[in-house]
């Protein structure tokens, strides 16, 4: 396993970093990631299903489409993204919640109280979700990203993704459920918060030492260069973002 946390917040480079690992790679990663404020709709969704594009639009939220399926998600730089890519392993099933679970302990011993979904999604014990998640398998590997919800901007978050018009019916439709920040649990509870920046910092240490690995791994020159590739051929085209 090698832990790497992309040194960009750009959403199409790092949407393309996930296929290229996943791809690309036969190692298994967990890669981690921030990005500047975007919407990111599943593989199977329909723009105008799922976004207001018109306050997207004058807000500077880009609109991308990703790998997996799955509902629509904003993410800012109070939203921290991890995506696992492991080789698929004998009696594998798409089902299965288990990449979830080092997530759950990590968060568990900073004290935030997680508990698993129904949806393979994480939930605060006061009914409210904080993080989403969504899986894309071939053959031999398997990927399962997504979301921890720490200090997004609540208000862009949900207006993002009110859409004008809901036209295309044979579009995969997002399943709406309450929301939170982490940051706003903690502060009703006697945690010490974090800043955004030490949140993540704690989360990756944490998540390292629970793989039991010393440092992070970096992505390779050459790596980044096939993947700002693969970022402006695919995932930085209105083709791709816009197909349905």
């Amino acid at each position: 396993m090698q832990v790497v946390f992309s040194p960009y917040k750009i959403p199409e480079f790092n949407l393309a970093a996930e296929e290229f690992l996943f791809s690309e790679k036969t190692d298994e990663y967990l890669l981690l990631y921030v990005n500047k404020p975007c919407v990111i709709l599943g593989s199977n969704q329909s723009v105008t299903n799922e976004v207001n594009e018109d306050f997207c639009h004058l807000n500077g939220i880009s609109i991308f489409r990703r790998l997996s399926g799955g509902g629509a998600v904003y993410h800012d730089e109070g939203n921290l993204n991890f995506c696992f890519i492991f080789n698929k392993k004998k009696g594998y099933s798409p089902l299965s919640s288990d990449f979830l679970q080092p997530v759950i302990s990590v968060l568990n011993s900073m004290e935030i109280p997680v508990e698993l979904g129904k949806r393979k999604d994480l939930w605060l014990p006061d009914g409210h979700k904080v993080s989403g998640t969504a899986s894309h398998v071939s053959k031999c590997r398997e990927l399962h990203h997504g979301t921890l919800l720490y200090d997004v901007d609540m208000e862009k978050l949900q207006k993002s993704l009110i859409p004008t018009s809901a036209t295309n019916k044979k579009a995969i439709r997002s399943v709406p459920s309450p929301v939170e920040n982490i940051r706003s649990f903690l502060e009703r509870s006697t945690v010490r918060t974090q800043d955004v920046n030490d949140f993540f910092i704690t989360f990756t240490k944490l998540m390292l030492a629970y793989f039991q690995i010393r440092e992070l791994s970096l992505l390779l020159n050459e790596d980044i260069k096939k993947i700002y590739r693969l970022s402006i051929s695919k995932y930085g085209r209105k083709e791709w973002n816009y197909r349905i």
